[in-house]
């Protein structure tokens, strides 16, 4: 029987559907997409597209933390965008949170996310325990 747990921080935005922010089995962590909302609020970040990302990205490391890892233990990244005009600056905002050897990704063009985000990110990690 696998080792199952919960994973949830008020660090990020709590989940607006029926889901976990992460779930953790053994030492990998299954973390749910996070949008650019600002936990405390609840509401989107404002500003453009790099502000977005940074969001994402400082909500991930939050669910991350929470789980017994960062960043640096994400092995898989998945990126939705609305629009893939924006690759390059998600690239430039991603090397602010992860150093090399960089985590395998995918970047995915899609029509929409939930409350008009443009980017949102989820991943797989893996700690130690």
């Amino acid at each position: 029987m696998p080792n199952k747990a919960i994973i949830h921080t008020d660090q990020a935005p709590e989940a607006i559907g029926p889901y976990s922010q992460a779930v953790k089995v053994n030492g990998t962590v299954y973390l749910s997409g996070q949008i650019p909302l600002i936990p405390e609020t609840m509401e989107m970040v404002e500003g453009d597209f790099a502000a977005e990302a940074d969001q994402v990205f400082k909500n991930l490391a939050s669910v991350c933390e929470a789980a017994g890892g960062n960043l640096k233990d994400v092995v898989k990244l998945n990126l939705y965008l609305t629009d893939l005009g924006n690759f390059p600056i998600v690239n430039e905002v991603m090397t602010r949170y992860f150093d090399e050897p960089y985590p395998a990704r995918a970047a995915i063009g899609i029509s929409q996310l939930p409350k008009g985000a443009q980017v949102e990110a989820d991943g797989i990690m893996v700690t130690a325990g």
